[in-house]
């Protein structure tokens, strides 16, 4: 029997990139410093990456969707010149109050990546800056990260219920899920 390819469930804006409030263009798209290192300890490790991200901006009027497919190209191009890629990249372009299962905390993104490749979520991750990224793991029986970049910080005292790893970075929480000492 085929063993299931495990996957780390990434937020986009504040994790794997720096934040911008509703970043709406190619221009204004940054790695952070640490990102390519953290996504091939990662690798290194046999994990497939998957974005998973909220942009209610679609439905506010304020970018469309072409706007963030140019983004996660972006971002793959990016990531590209280090050797590494996103297998796949979702967003929710709903309001928070739209009630759709593809907005996390619901698990609609990743059951649209478990589509592609069926995943082994117990041991697969969910690292984001927010507590619905947190509960996102929880929701879909996977672990989760909380990293203090983007609106971490500040998240942090408002999780009801605990991320498995608080770090500081994704590079922090790459180290931290593979064992490595920070």
């Amino acid at each position: 029997m085929e063993k299931k390819r495990k996957a780390v469930f990434l937020d986009r804006d504040g994790t794997l990139i720096e934040e911008v409030d509703f970043l709406s263009t190619v221009e204004e798209t940054r790695l952070f410093p640490f990102t390519a290192e953290a996504l091939d300890i990662l690798r290194s490790e046999g994990f497939d990456f998957v974005v998973v991200t909220n942009q209610s901006g679609v439905a506010r009027g304020l970018f469309d969707g072409q706007a963030v497919n140019a983004i996660h190209a972006k971002i793959q191009s990016e990531l590209k010149k280090h050797g590494l890629a996103i297998t796949s990249f979702h967003f929710c372009p709903h309001m928070p109050d739209a009630g759709c299962e593809c907005r996390k905390p619901g698990i609609g993104m990743i059951r649209q990546a478990m589509e592609i490749n069926d995943y082994d979520l117990e041991n697969s991750w969910v690292i984001g800056d927010k507590q619905l990224d947190v509960n996102l793991g929880h929701n879909a029986g996977a672990r989760s990260v909380l990293v203090r970049t983007g609106y971490g910080a500040s998240h942090e005292s408002l999780l009801v219920k605990g991320a498995d790893i608080v770090a500081e970075n994704l590079l922090d929480a790459a180290k931290k899920i593979v064992g490595i000492e920070s």
